[in-house]
């Protein structure tokens, strides 16, 4: 009687063990793939309030027309430097333009930006991050991170200055040279992870089939290291958006009257005893916005490390 009853509980305890295995491997699958992504993404503790301020600010540059209340550009002395009212919620400036209005319309330039730039830094830097990684060490590598030390070798901010007063102030030139100053950074990321990913069995199998470089590069090896590039270009669009607000103050970024972030905290600057709105205003904007990148961006970091899906 006591054995059958032993036999009986071991039975039960198995059928509870492989419940449990079963329930674990499940629980394991729904958190790999996109969906897994996605909800380790919006577990994230500030992710959702940085993807909400990035919505919102998406929803301003498109729907600007709509959401300020005067015309960026419109000058009204009457109204110069009023304080933030019920009218002009944020202040005029030392010409009557609303602050708000002018804010609004500055998110275009900064998202323009933000984007375009970072996309010439991907765009270009992963190519040559590809070309050199396969290559390995070769004198095609050796080229080209000798080339992107060369860029690596001047502040960030200077090279800019150089590359923008070369072609002129304006909104082109200032992407062009915030995206070349961002080449190394996605070169040198890449050629790193190509450099480990083409050592892999698939990679070598690939090549012994004779499957051309291209493909293996393309289908092999760059979904491979896109999980990098997308934290990577994340934080670059915060970074993308403080240098040209600096160009701007600096009057090499965005000339006037185009509203710019950096160009109106340049005029506020000389009003701040008088009117300290005019600085506070898109500086607050530049603040909370790149913060929302940065939060995204370490969110991302964690939702696509394969180390933090057990945790």
């Amino acid at each position: 009687m006591d054995r059958t009853q032993q036999e009986t509980e071991t039975r039960s305890s198995g059928r509870d063990a492989g419940t449990t295995d079963l329930t674990g491997a499940g629980r394991s699958r729904s958190d790999v793939g996109y969906r897994g992504t996605v909800r380790r993404l919006l577990r994230a503790r500030m992710a959702p309030v940085g993807l909400l301020v990035i919505l919102i600010l998406i929803l301003s540059a498109i729907f600007a027309p709509w959401i300020a209340p005067f015309e960026p550009r419109e000058q009204n002395f009457a109204v110069a430097l009023e304080s933030p009212n019920t009218t002009y919620f944020m202040g005029t400036d030392q010409l009557g333009r609303d602050t708000f209005s002018r804010v609004v319309y500055g998110s275009r330039v900064s998202l323009q930006v933000g984007v375009i730039a970072v996309g010439i830094s991907l765009l270009v830097g992963t190519t040559l991050g590809l070309i050199a990684g396969y290559a390995g060490v070769s004198f095609i590598d050796s080229l080209i991170m000798r080339f992107m030390d060369a860029l690596l070798a001047f502040p960030a901010l200077v090279l800019a200055l150089a590359i923008t007063a070369a072609l002129g102030p304006s909104l082109t030139n200032v992407m062009i040279a915030v995206g070349i100053v961002g080449i190394p950074i996605y070169a040198r990321l890449v050629r790193g992870q190509v450099l480990s990913v083409r050592q892999r069995e698939y990679v070598e199998a690939a090549r012994t089939v004779g499957v051309p470089d291209f493909l293996i590069i393309t289908r092999h090896i760059f979904p491979n290291v896109t999980a990098p590039l997308i934290v990577q270009a994340s934080i670059g669009v915060a970074v993308a958006i403080i240098a040209e607000a600096s160009l701007s103050f600096l009057g090499l970024g965005v000339q006037p009257p185009t509203p710019s972030w950096g160009g109106m905290i340049a005029v506020g600057k000389d009003w701040l005893g008088r009117a300290p709105w005019m600085s506070f205003a898109p500086g607050v904007a530049i603040f909370v916005t790149v913060l929302a990148f940065n939060f995204v961006g370490d969110a991302l970091r964690d939702a696509l490390d394969p180390h933090m899906r057990n945790l």
